[in-house]
């Protein structure tokens, strides 16, 4: 759309396609869109495009093979080969030929050059969602996207949904498309009274929303409140072995597949931070979930298979009226506490959603113990890709070689954390109606990688970013943009977060440093320094037996301090400042040496931008120049404020003599 960054779909990436003769065959809405898509690459470029065939040659071949042609129904996998001088991609779903489409304007000119022998290219997990926090009216605690950070929603505007701009909805899903997303939820899992009439008597507004995305593959699910028989049918309980709770659920859900036929599902949080959930009735998550499923698959929906839909049960639960006083209490047990006596008893349209870490999306934290610890239940790995402890998408922080991390970790140790997400992977989105659509326009490396990697989780990430700056910015910046994005993860790390201590940030809004911000808190997000020492002592001997959660070996990796990864070390045992780690640092110095490294990385990656003015679109250009300078600015307070206090705590001097206040 005119005014608003094509981010990795500029004109140019199609250029390839367009100035081609391309055939197109088979039917079917996504078939449509493909043609469409190459329709206008050729119009802009002098290519041509034809359906259905006659027997002149062409460059490209998209076709569409099998029985998947109807809607947007059918197997996303795609097959891509090139051979006497032309390049077919073939698929028996129309999913499949979408993916197919883009992967071929990925690749670009490389796609019509040599011989490219047979290839069947398929997702690794089914399900790549993003879970959008937007609230319909404007909350006044939580403004209209709760942890967003580029701009107002994408959906909703005025009360209502974005009826008059649809048409970037659609190009949203284009985006998404692109990198290989397929679902989307459009609310705020914290459900407010007005979210939670979208599903009822406001579900034709998320049937403007799902149609403006099916073009583009895009299933739509909603959040929902477990209240909702309470808040919305006036029942008086909304005890999940109620039969008529159960009745009402599969009412209501039958409506919304009235109004939206391809529906994904929906997303729940609850007996989590005050929402409402089957404690109060004595009941088990399971129970919860298993009711809505049970809703989801009803008998009578036409098909044997029932709905087809999924219930996102949000892992997140944990006391957060904590004592600070009380060291026993840990909220990184939590999840694993509450959800793996519970492994085998959810339905099979039951994913759990659990955030890779144990605590809160943190820069640097352990993977969380219940993946890998839940055999018997279908899990789903949640990401954050708003970057509410990560800068706001006011700092560079591409998260790709984090989530890399994650998704290759052997949780049980055996298996790794991409093979176990049966449920799919989830993340946070980090999008709004900024015209650079994530505020920071580098920040939508971070969007596209996770795309990549939840179609690939064993993908090198750094391939994938390759791939996202020449399709957003051609070869000409391409050394410059790699030198300030392939670190920036630990650049941020390194001016905010020591050996795996997080929270040091202001309460609420979670921006800028404020070292006891929520240290003597309820919710139960603590460092514990005192003039001794640093860290949480989450051992199994003598701390609060967090570290026995994990699975062999890591179980006994995490139990020592001798043993425990130096990145993670203050998350799994309190130390002395003048404890030796394995690089040969004190935990002191260290934590003054980074903060150090940290504001010195960020000055020499604003001059690389700097360099490449002649190089990017000058808006882009001047959107960077502005985050870098508040950046800069938040790194060095960062410094300042995080040394300052650990010279007070410890009362000892920075070795190189370096200016501590």
């Amino acid at each position: 759309m005119q005014g608003v960054d094509p981010a990795w779909l500029p004109d140019e990436a199609f250029r390839p396609i367009g100035t081609r003769r391309t055939l197109i065959r088979g039917s079917g809405p996504l078939v449509d869109t493909v043609h469409g898509e190459v329709a206008e690459a050729c119009v802009r470029f002098g290519g041509s495009v034809s359906r259905d065939g006659s027997p002149e040659p062409y460059d490209l071949v998209l076709e569409l093979t099998g029985a998947g042609s109807g809607g947007g129904d059918g197997d996303e996998a795609f097959t891509f080969e090139r051979g006497d001088g032309r390049t077919t991609v073939t698929a028996s779903g129309g999913p499949g030929l979408l993916y197919g489409f883009f992967h071929v304007v990925r690749l670009g000119d490389a796609a019509f050059q040599g011989s490219w022998e047979r290839a069947e290219n398929r997702p690794e997990l089914a399900l790549r969602m993003l879970d959008h926090w937007d609230n319909v009216a404007v909350h006044p605690v939580m403004g209209q996207v709760e942890r967003g950070y580029a701009g107002g929603s994408l959906f909703w505007a005025d009360g209502r949904a974005r009826g008059e701009l649809l048409g970037r909805v659609r190009a949203y899903g284009r985006l998404l498309a692109a990198c290989g997303i397929n679902a989307v939820a459009v609310n705020n899992v914290n459900v407010h009274a007005t979210e939670a009439r979208l599903l009822t008597d406001r579900i034709g507004e998320v049937a403007e929303i799902a149609a403006a995305l099916r073009p583009y593959g895009i299933r739509t699910h909603l959040s929902v409140t477990f209240a909702a028989p309470l808040v919305l049918g006036g029942l008086t309980t909304a005890d999940p072995s109620d039969e008529a709770v159960r009745a009402w659920w599969a009412q209501a859900t039958a409506r919304v597949y009235e109004a939206i036929p391809d529906f994904g599902g929906y997303v729940v949080k609850a007996d989590s931070e005050g929402q409402p959930g089957p404690f109060a009735y004595g009941r088990s998550h399971a129970d919860g979930a298993n009711m809505l499923a049970a809703a989801l698959t009803a008998a009578d929906s036409g098909s044997a298979a029932g709905y087809g839909g999924t219930v996102h049960w949000r892992a997140f639960v944990y006391d957060h009226r904590q004592d600070w006083r009380d060291r026993t209490t840990d909220r990184a047990r939590a999840a694993y506490d509450h959800f793996v006596p519970l492994d085998g008893e959810f339905a099979e349209n039951a994913v759990l959603q659990v955030k890779h870490g144990p605590m809160d999306f943190q820069v640097r934290e352990p993977v969380s113990p219940l993946i890998g610890a839940m055999p018997g239940t279908r899990l789903a790995v949640e990401l954050q890709a708003t970057q509410e402890y990560t800068g706001h998408q006011r700092h560079v922080c591409w998260l790709g070689p984090m989530w890399s991390e994650v998704l290759r970790f052997r949780a049980d140790g055996e298996s790794a954390v991409g093979e176990l997400a049966r449920g799919g992977l989830v993340a946070v989105s980090n999008v709004g109606d900024d015209p650079f659509w994530t505020g920071h326009p580098l920040a939508q490396a971070n969007l596209y990688t996770f795309g990549r990697l939840a179609w690939q989780p064993h993908a090198d990430p750094r391939q994938i970013l390759d791939e996202w700056i020449h399709l957003t910015f051609g070869t000409g910046p391409s050394a410059g943009l790699h030198a300030i994005l392939d670190g920036s993860w630990r650049t941020y790390e390194k001016y905010t977060a020591p050996l795996g201590v997080g929270w040091m940030v202001q309460p609420g809004h979670h921006y800028g440093p404020s070292v006891d911000g929520y240290e003597y808190s309820p919710w139960g997000t603590y460092h514990f320094a005192d003039r001794d020492g640093i860290g949480v002592d989450r051992s199994a001997a003598t701390g609060t037996g967090f570290a026995g959660q994990y699975a062999k070996p890591w179980a006994s990796v995490y139990e020592s301090p001798d043993t425990c990864p130096d990145e993670l070390l203050l998350f799994f045992h309190h130390m002395s400042y003048g404890h030796m780690l394995h690089n040969g640092k004190t935990v002191i110095q260290h934590i003054y040496d980074t903060h150090f490294e940290g504001v010195e990385e960020v000055e020499a990656a604003r001059e690389v931008w700097a360099s490449l003015v002649d190089l990017v679109d000058p808006a882009r250009h001047a959107r960077v120049t502005e985050r870098f300078e508040e950046q800069l600015r938040s790194a060095r307070e960062w410094r300042d404020q995080v040394n300052s206090y650990f010279f007070r705590k410890s009362g000892v001097p920075d070795a190189h003599g370096r200016r501590i206040h």
